[in-house]
């Protein structure tokens, strides 16, 4: 009799333990809802991302086009820090506008407008690789121009001394 009062027990404590069918499907339904609610958050806030994204990568390419115009026409990129879908470019390029040249081992080329969504990676890669580059240009320019001032105010004084000499001499009688 025991065992029959401790096995009732035990079914007893597992069938209330258990849910009713109807419960689980309503749970179930809930969860499904909740999880569509939260999909639907997240494409709200995807849609809010990328138009701040578009705004940011268009301010990017105007303050590049700007910075780049009087520094050089393109920048290298190396082929090695591109991802695999620019294909099997031997040399790449970027423009000031945001246009990666691609010129592949066939002959031909081709150009990538990075201001594309659909090549944000892309642009993501030429950038950190353009970036130091570019650093070094502005540094070459800024020693090309400390050159020319110091070459310049030589010749500048030399030929201010001379020019004073041929004063004095001409003002003489």
């Amino acid at each position: 009799m025991t065992q029959e009062i401790v096995t009732k027990e035990a079914v007893a404590q597992i069938t209330l333990r258990e849910e009713p069918p109807h419960e689980k499907k309503q749970d179930s339904l809930q969860e499904l809802v909740e999880s569509l609610k939260s999909v639907a958050d997240d494409i709200g806030q995807i849609s809010e991302l990328s138009g701040e994204e578009k705004l940011l990568v268009a301010q990017f390419f105007t303050s590049l086009l700007k910075l780049m115009r009087p520094l050089a026409p393109t920048i290298p990129v190396s082929i090695s820090a591109l991802p695999a879908e620019a294909g099997l470019a031997a040399q790449a390029y970027i423009d000031p506008t945001g246009h990666l040249a691609l010129m592949h081992r066939d002959g031909h080329m081709e150009l990538k407008n990075l201001g594309d969504e659909r090549n944000r990676e892309l642009m993501i890669a030429v950038v950190k690789d353009v970036m130091p580059k570019f650093k070094s240009l502005t540094s070459a320019q800024k020693r090309k121009v400390e050159n020319r001032i110091r070459f310049l105010s030589a010749v500048t004084k030399e030929v201010q001394k001379i020019s004073d000499v041929l004063s004095t001499v001409m003002s003489s009688p």
